[in-house]
């Protein structure tokens, strides 16, 4: 996510900070389970993509000090089946949340890109982006 104005985005509470700093609550903890539960329904967003049995999501932010946050998400199973719908569905999930929450400070906010970074095991084998 890249946010127009850094000063506003300051108001969304890190980890660490104010959290009345957001009218709308702790910005990243709502993100992080709208994130959990989309990897877990991943299934219901996207047609022909079948339930897996997960065993672990991770959400994680960071950002870059100026005007950047970045999701990401690590999504296991024991299946041998690949999990990378999931988690990229988790990170989408997550940022239209924090997009949601935000847009009342800030409208000019911007989603993407959103990537797999890197990926093991599966039908299809490893990734790792370059």
């Amino acid at each position: 996510m890249r946010r127009g104005q850094p000063c506003r985005w300051r108001r969304i509470r890190w980890p660490g900070s104010n959290p009345a700093a957001s009218p709308r609550g702790d910005v990243l903890a709502v993100a992080q389970v709208a994130g959990i539960m989309a990897a877990k329904n991943t299934s219901s967003w996207i047609p022909m993509c079948h339930p897996l049995p997960l065993t672990g999501i991770d959400i994680a932010f960071s950002d870059n000090g100026e005007d950047k946050l970045y999701i990401q998400a690590t999504v296991k199973t024991k299946g041998v089946t690949g999990v990378e719908m999931e988690a990229l569905t988790a990170v989408s999930a997550a940022a239209l949340t924090v997009y949601d929450m935000c847009k009342a400070m800030q409208k000019d906010m911007v989603i993407g890109p959103t990537e797999l970074v890197s990926k093991s095991g599966g039908k299809n084998g490893d990734f790792m982006r370059g």
